[in-house]
């Protein structure tokens, strides 16, 4: 399985970063061989709309099929929704924790966005 974790750096150890869609960069994680490598998604930062449905499109073009972040605003949770991608939202420190806490079992899936859009 692939998972993206939203970072604040390029490795597992970097901070994760609790805004999905105007995240520094994603951790592209492989549950099956333990292969990992960073995305720079840091563009979407400075993007005045649509930050996380950019965002959603270049976790779909990793090819994840969960996410997880700290927080995730309503278009990008429809966005992620719709292309098959659940989401996962923690508060760890890091996307080794985080993946770690998924593995483990201890992440459940959200159901909805947890913040408003423009946050």
């Amino acid at each position: 399985m692939r998972i993206v974790i939203t970072a604040q750096g390029n490795t597992l150890d970097s901070p994760l970063d609790p805004r999905f869609g105007r995240a520094r960069s994603f951790i592209v994680c492989d549950t099956e061989t333990g292969a990992t490598h960073a995305v720079d998604v840091s563009a979407n930062m400075n993007l005045a709309q649509g930050a996380g449905i950019q965002a959603a499109q270049m976790a779909a073009d990793a090819g994840a099929e969960a996410v997880i972040t700290g927080h995730v605003g309503p278009k990008a949770f429809t966005a992620l929704n719709r292309g098959h991608i659940a989401v996962y939202l923690c508060d760890l420190a890091t996307p080794r924790e985080a993946l770690a806490a998924f593995i483990e079992g201890k992440l459940r899936p959200a159901d909805t966005a947890d913040r408003e859009g423009h946050w």
